[in-house]
């Protein structure tokens, strides 16, 4: 395994922890939260309206936070099968510069260009 791939795989873990007690902080908050709630007087609309953008963007933070741990997990299989620096979709190598910046890229920048022109 070359240098730089240890480099990466040492990245990519130090972030998956990051997320991970992200997560596990994100739970404890909500638990924290609803025992709050318990105790509140119910019925007040701005209150509940309050709640509801929280609830919401803490679900909105958690399903990013899984997506990246999702990527995080696919380069981490991908170092394991020696793939890694190989395009998902073209096979092509990724850009070196793209990797650093990005260690869980799975597209070539050509590539990752195409799909989201699809998306739209």
């Amino acid at each position: 395994m070359s240098k730089k791939t240890e480099q990466a795989r040492t990245r990519l873990e130090d972030e998956k922890k990051r997320i991970e007690n992200e997560l596990t902080q994100l739970s404890l908050d909500a638990k924290s939260t609803d025992v709050r709630r318990e105790g509140s007087p119910f019925g007040k609309r701005e209150e509940e309206a309050t709640e509801s953008l929280e609830f919401e963007k803490r679900l909105a933070l958690e399903k990013q936070l899984y997506e990246q741990l999702a990527d995080i997990g696919h380069a981490l299989q991908k170092i394991e099968d020696g793939t890694y620096g190989l395009c998902d979709s073209c096979g092509q190598p990724i850009a070196e510069n793209r990797l650093e910046a990005l260690p869980q890229a799975s597209l070539c920048i050509e590539c990752k260009a195409k799909n989201a022109k699809t998306r739209v």
